[in-house]
């Protein structure tokens, strides 16, 4: 079939021979000669000599790391030197990824001898640079909104960095420059011009993460001290730059039982106030002020997100093999995840990730159990199986982690974990919870009673939270309460930026209205705050 009979106009070529054009004055250019294969090397593919248009496809087509390693791994003219700026000696696709890494808000500030220290800590490659930057943003939401249900307290961060507490205030947790408990959410105006990114809370105290990689703390004055200790009698109400970590960008931080971790830029984990016990490799006293390296492995292995439980720290990992999670501190009831409930006082590698061929994208340590999310959607937990929270059918302890075989069929991306409380969210938005019913903060229906009469039942298994789904907006993230000492309550927040909350309310936590005498809210309620 001719281009005529087919419908599309014909196109006819002439060969036009070249006439001598008359001398004129004005500038002269000098004509270029294309090859199609190139001027020097037979078989070079042509677009080596001018490869900004494959550099463009590569960079707008949204490709992830592994993507790049499968091109240059197939195609060998992404082996070919790049002849443009910035660097004459990247390949194609290493010259990609740092044009996409570029585009990260965490990277862009980087100095060029604070990025190639981060691309050795990587693995000497852009690509796995640019994996290390994506697995942060995935499991931290560093440059969206966040919502903290910590003990007692609530935190919000917008957007665009603002950032609203309420709850309880005992010890100026909230940061208002007052101790008076707030039922409503209050912006910190005292950080107006600041823009938050992160968050973390404690039982009395409170941690903010600015995009300039500044820490602000408040309320009790020690980062180590126990739920009711006697440590810490200095109150600060109103957010403080915590001096001693001026020098480290940090990115994101953990409170713990008796010590907190904040993490760095550069993927290094730094730990406060573990107390006498040196579970951590090193030794603090409880009030002790002044960052200390995590000793061990995890010293020149990247890390892209920290997860603090009862006295123990997971630490999810970026390593040229994939990503793997490791653990130090407490291992009463199997929480540290290497079969056994000895202690680790330096990090030690769980290795029961490999055997189970999942690469670990998402981690969450609750006070005694812990959960990850894998890369394909599958669901592990470990630790103490009280009140069913390891989703396994029962109340049985798992000292490694387990697959939870009853989310087969949904494809997780994001998981929390509390006192003997998870949750997942799948792809869809859909939210599953298991374990402890207490206050309400499972966010099933409470009206279901169980043969006992109990109204706050325990859920052994995943149960999808019909009341989430009622509201008709795709959850993206959960948090709860993950402290022994405090009734728990929930927040989802969804896509579109909205917050909800449910559970115990006792002390304004919620930042809901309740009725009478109610002290906890049973089904998910709208907070009257936009985080988008």
């Amino acid at each position: 079939m001719d281009a005529t009979t087919s419908g599309t106009p014909s196109v006819q070529y002439h060969n036009i021979p070249e006439q001598q054009i008359p001398t004129s004055p004005g500038p002269s250019f000098n004509r270029q000669t294309r090859h199609c294969f190139g001027d020097a090397t037979p078989g070079e593919f042509p677009l080596s000599a001018n490869p900004s248009i494959v550099l463009h496809v590569l960079t707008g087509c949204n490709l992830d790391p592994q993507d790049l390693a499968k091109l240059e791994a197939t195609c060998s003219f992404f082996r070919q030197p790049a002849h443009f700026a910035p660097d004459h000696q990247l390949c194609l696709t290493e010259l990609a990824a740092l044009d996409m890494c570029q585009n990260r808000a965490i990277f862009k500030p980087m100095t060029s001898e604070k990025r190639e220290e981060l691309k050795l800590r990587c693995g000497g490659t852009w690509k796995l640079v640019l994996r290390f930057l994506l697995a942060g943003e995935t499991c931290s939401r560093r440059e969206k909104s966040q919502a903290i249900a910590g003990p007692g307290h609530s935190i919000a961060v917008t957007s665009k960095g603002s950032v609203y507490t309420f709850g309880s205030n005992s010890s100026g947790q909230l940061g208002h420059g007052t101790t008076e408990e707030e039922s409503k959410p209050r912006i910190i105006r005292s950080l107006a011009g600041v823009r938050i990114i992160q968050a973390a809370a404690g039982a009395g105290r409170t941690m903010l993460i600015s995009d300039a990689g500044q820490v602000y703390a408040f309320g009790k004055d020690s980062f180590g001290e126990a739920e009711y200790g006697v440590q810490g009698s200095k109150q600060i109400s109103t957010p403080q730059l915590v001096e001693s970590l001026k020098d480290i960008f940090v990115v994101q931080a953990a409170i713990g039982n008796f010590f907190t971790a904040v993490l760095s830029r550069e993927g290094r984990v730094y730990t406060f106030s573990w107390g006498n016990e040196t579970k951590l490799g090193h030794q603090t006293e409880p009030t002790d002020l002044e960052p200390h390296p995590l000793l061990g492995p995890l010293e020149n292995i990247p890390v892209v997100q920290i997860a603090a439980g009862y006295c123990y720290l997971l630490a999810l990992a970026c390593e040229p093999s994939g990503m793997s999670v490791y653990s130090v501190g407490c291992g009463l009831g199997g929480k540290l995840g290497h079969g056994t409930k000895n202690d680790e006082k330096q990090p030690r590698l769980i290795e029961q990730f490999q055997t189970l061929n999942l690469q670990p994208m998402v981690v969450a340590a609750g006070a005694w159990h812990a959960a990850v999310v894998g890369r394909d959607g599958r669901v592990c937990t470990w630790g103490w199986g009280r009140y069913g929270c390891l989703g396994h059918g029962n109340e049985d302890c798992d000292s490694v982690p387990k697959v939870v075989e009853s989310l087969s069929n949904v494809k997780a991306v994001h998981v929390a974990t509390g006192d003997y409380t998870t949750f997942v969210v799948s792809n869809d938005g859909d939210v599953y919870s298991f374990g402890c019913g207490e206050s309400s903060s499972l966010g099933h229906n409470t009206a279901e009673v169980d043969a006992q009469g109990n109204r706050h039942a325990n859920i052994l298994s995943p149960k999808i939270v019909t009341s989430l789904k009622a509201i008709n907006e795709r959850v993206v993230q959960i948090s709860l309460t993950n402290s022994i000492y405090w009734n728990a309550h929930t927040f989802a927040l969804t896509e579109a930026g909205k917050l909800y909350a449910f559970g115990a309310g006792d002390k304004g936590q919620l930042g809901v209205d309740l009725v009478a005498t109610q002290t906890e809210r049973p089904t998910p309620e709208r907070v009257e705050l936009d985080l988008s």
